[in-house]
């Protein structure tokens, strides 16, 4: 196997980076670009819009030799990246860099590469006799919660492709990953009555009930640490709570209206995800009715800012042996970063998280990812293509 990815290769990761598709922006441009690689090679394909119309997923599907449509895999990455902002780069984030066998940009190894690799290999998936068909599915907004892949995973479901797996290629260093966390995220607003300090009884105080909030919220977390259940794959074998953000108070000597709490966490599988939701909101809740018992202005309101269900994939689904199969890395591990291959998974879709490059590297500064990564996956893209081919 090569340790070096083909020029062609690199030239399509290339024109991927210099899109700046930080989430808070458009993806518009980027489509465009792929849309039209795609038609050049006689892929259709099809948009799934956000409301706005500001971004867009993208479906495509390659048709087995008898023109079939249902079934295959799927080849999922998203679009957009994270910023940049207040990170000391060596170079433009969006001016991709060779050095030392790495190639450095934002995007590089999360996960912009994988998808270059696959725009690399148009038209050889466009001439192959495929079997079964191969489904190229890119979405928007994954790094702000899974957002665009709802509507992907939605539009696959809805036309009957029925796909029997698929590779997620976030950077996995080319190891089959087949579970990873639940990701949650909420926000808490405590709306209490402002006063002034030397008046308590006048006042709500927003910011010791926000308090008492998250002293519950790391009370949840210390007893998964200690209780579990647990499942020594992961690095954190728990389910991980934590409060990260906390507003409140305008000034010392006055007592404050408002405050506001965002925490997130973590589920293993066995934690059963809308239950431990609900448990929140019921404290919450109960705060709610304390406060408004102080004053009937008062109250609280809980939201949920993004979710995301975890993936288990069995470790005897086919998908985990194809992917070996294409050259994978078998591994138990599991992760403890989330992915929209719970999407896939929750739908029905076997899935395996496979990409190349570390997720260490992911969102850092001068991200890179090691070139014979982007080989590793080449050699595994043209496996796939090989098995899923007429011989």
């Amino acid at each position: 196997m090569s340790t070096t990815p083909a020029e062609a290769t690199i030239t399509e990761i290339t024109s991927l980076i210099t899109f700046d598709t930080t989430s808070r922006d458009t993806n518009l441009p980027l489509i465009d670009h792929v849309e039209a690689r795609l038609q050049a090679a006689g892929i259709e394909s099809r948009r799934i819009p956000n409301p706005e119309g500001t971004k867009a997923n993208l479906l495509a599907t390659i048709p087995a030799a008898d023109g079939t449509t249902s079934g295959g895999i799927v080849l999922s990455g998203h679009t957009d990246v994270v910023p940049v902002d207040g990170q000391d780069w060596s170079s433009d984030p969006f001016t991709p860099e060779i050095r030392d066998g790495k190639y450095f940009a934002r995007g590089s190894a999360d996960m912009k590469s994988f998808i270059g690799v696959i725009l690399s290999r148009l038209e050889a998936l466009k001439s192959a006799k495929l079997r079964e068909p191969i489904h190229l599915a890119f979405s928007y907004d994954e790094e702000i919660g899974c957002v665009g892949a709802i509507s992907l995973v939605e539009a696959i479901t809805e036309e009957g492709l029925a796909p029997r797996g698929c590779i997620v290629g976030e950077p996995s260093s080319m190891r089959a990953i087949r579970g990873h966390k639940s990701m949650n995220v909420f926000r808490v607003d405590f709306h209490g009555v402002a006063a002034h300090s030397s008046l308590t009884p006048e006042g709500v105080n927003a910011i010791a009930y926000a308090s008492e909030f998250v002293a519950f919220v790391h009370a949840v977390a210390a007893e998964f640490r200690t209780e579990g259940p647990f499942d020594e794959a992961y690095v954190v074998p728990f389910t991980s709570v934590t409060a990260n953000t906390f507003n409140g108070g305008i000034a010392v000597n006055t007592i404050p209206a408002e405050a506001t709490v965002q925490f997130e966490f973590r589920s293993l599988g066995s934690v059963h995800r809308e239950s431990l939701i609900e448990r929140f909101r019921a404290e919450a809740e109960r705060l709610g009715r304390a406060m408004a018992a102080e004053n009937e202005t008062a109250g609280v309101d809980f939201t949920i800012e993004a979710e995301a269900p975890g993936c288990e994939t069995p470790a005897d689904a086919d998908i985990v042996s194809l992917a070996a199969n294409w050259g994978a890395i078998a591994t138990d591990d599991k992760v403890t970063y989330g992915t929209e291959a719970g999407l896939f998974s929750e739908a029905g879709i076997p899935t395996v998280v496979c990409g190349p490059g570390d997720i260490a590297q992911a969102h850092a500064p001068d991200e890179f990812i090691e070139l014979d990564q982007i080989a590793a996956c080449e050699s595994f893209i043209d496996a796939l293509i090989a098995d899923l081919s007429e011989s």
